[in-house]
C-alpha cells in the first residue's frame, strides 16, 4: 500500500470547517474505512478546525493548515494555526472548559477529539499558535468481510 500526503491551507472562516471535513473524507476514502471511522475522523477534524478559527484567531483573519498523511492504515492529521496559542494545555483537555462562555461554547472540543481518535497531541505557545495532531489506525475492513 502506498503512503500518501497532502497539505491544505484554508482561510480561518467558519465556512471552511465543512470543506476540511470533505477533504479528510476524500483523503481516507481509498483506504476503505468503515462508515463509523469516517464519521469519527470528520468530527474530530471539525472540532480541531473550529477551535483554530474561534479560539486561535478570535475573529481575526488568518490561515489554518492541514497536513494529512497515511502510512499503511494509520492516518495522521496535523491542524495548525498561527493564532494566540493556548496558555493552559491541561485545562483545555477538561470537559466543559471553555474560554468563550459568552458564545455558549460547550467546552467539549478536546474531549470529543480524544473520544474519536487514537491519540490527540497538542503543541502550543502563547502568541505563536497551536498545532493539534490527530492519529487513528483504521480497522482492517478486508478481514471484516470474511
Amino acid at each position: 500500500m502506498n503512503d500518501n500526503r497532502i497539505f491544505v491551507e484554508l482561510s480561518a472562516i467558519s465556512e471552511n470547517v465543512s470543506l476540511a471535513r470533505i477533504i479528510v473524507a476524500g483523503f481516507i476514502a481509498p483506504l476503505d474505512p468503515t462508515v463509523d471511522e469516517i464519521s469519527d475522523i470528520k468530527t474530530a477534524v471539525s472540532e480541531a478546525v473550529t477551535n483554530a478559527i474561534i479560539h486561535g484567531y478570535d475573529e481575526r483573519s488568518g490561515m489554518v493548515q492541514m497536513h494529512l498523511t497515511s502510512k499503511e492504515r494509520t492516518i495522521s492529521i496535523e491542524i495548525s494555526d498561527e493564532g494566540v496559542g493556548i496558555e493552559n494545555l491541561e485545562a483545555v483537555r477538561e470537559p466543559m472548559f471553555t474560554t468563550k462562555p459568552d458564545m455558549e461554547r460547550s467546552g467539549l472540543g478536546f474531549t470529543v477529539m480524544e473520544a474519536f481518535m487514537d491519540t490527540v497531541e497538542i503543541k502550543s505557545s502563547a502568541g505563536a499558535g497551536t498545532t493539534i495532531v490527530l492519529t487513528k489506525t483504521l480497522s482492517n475492513t478486508s478481514s471484516l468481510l470474511k
